[in-house]
């Protein structure tokens, strides 16, 4: 890269938001993480520094307005731009079928996995189309459940089904300020919050079957191109999943 560029991850602790920041800054991008676990995102700081990248470690819950506020200011105060936002935190709430899911899961879900992506594209909003050079890329996490849910899934399958509206109305928004957004829909990427697939989730029949993964670092990769792109030039919608998982037509 000609010059340096700022990303923020969230849910930069573990997982796919680890692997994300970790290769946007062997990229070149100087990253503020930011999670809800501080040791966790010390640790990703700690195995990105090694590239020579530049990293803020700010523990915030996205769901929570004050704590945006703060880490967004924090980010022009020490960075003075933002180019890329990942907006990636997310939670499972416990499996469950509709008539039974708590009101408190279905509140604790829609704070973090919708409410948190809107917070921060919003924060990102201000900063992006007021800096110079003008604009930005913010690139959300959405899943296959976007488009297909699984059994017992409500408040996640929800929220994913939303990030997609969230991704078209912030591309439409951010045209007028050189703001580009896309979605990468991910299936099955290895990580300890889709460990349990290799012994078995349950199936559209009912059925509790294995199902295949795919390395994660092919999620970090392709959020990089994504991200490497100029402005005018978007991947509006990018799906990247295990090739034989039971996605595409009846399993």
């Amino acid at each position: 890269m000609s010059e340096k560029k700022f990303a923020l991850v969230t849910g930069a602790g573990s997982g796919i938001g680890r692997h994300v920041a970790l290769a946007l800054m062997r990229e070149g991008y100087d990253v503020a993480l930011a999670g809800r676990r501080a040791n966790a995102l010390e640790e990703t700081a700690h195995e990105g520094g090694q590239s020579g990248a530049r990293c803020l470690v700010h523990p915030t819950d996205v769901g929570n307005p004050e704590n945006v506020q703060r880490l967004f200011q924090r980010i022009r105060d020490e960075f003075g731009r933002l180019d890329l936002l990942f907006n990636n935190a997310g939670i499972f709430t416990k499996p469950a079928s509709i008539e039974d899911i708590t009101y408190e899961d279905w509140q604790a879900a829609l704070n973090v996995n919708l409410t948190g992506y809107f917070l921060c594209t919003q924060a990102a909003f201000h900063i992006m189309k007021g800096q110079q050079p003008r604009g930005g890329r913010i690139i959300n996490n959405g899943s296959i459940s976007a488009h297909a849910p699984r059994p017992q899934a409500t408040c996640y399958t929800t929220t994913k089904h939303a990030i997609t509206g969230l991704t078209k109305a912030t591309s439409l928004d951010g045209r007028a300020y050189d703001i580009a957004c896309g979605q990468i829909d991910i299936g099955n990427a290895a990580s300890d919050m889709t460990d349990v697939m290799r012994k078995g989730v349950m199936q559209a029949d009912g059925s509790i079957k294995p199902e295949p993964l795919m390395d994660v670092e092919h999620v970090a990769r392709a959020v990089v191109y994504m991200a490497s792109l100029p402005l005018d030039a978007n991947v509006q919608f990018m799906t990247v999943m295990a090739t034989n998982m039971p996605y595409i037509g009846r399993g």
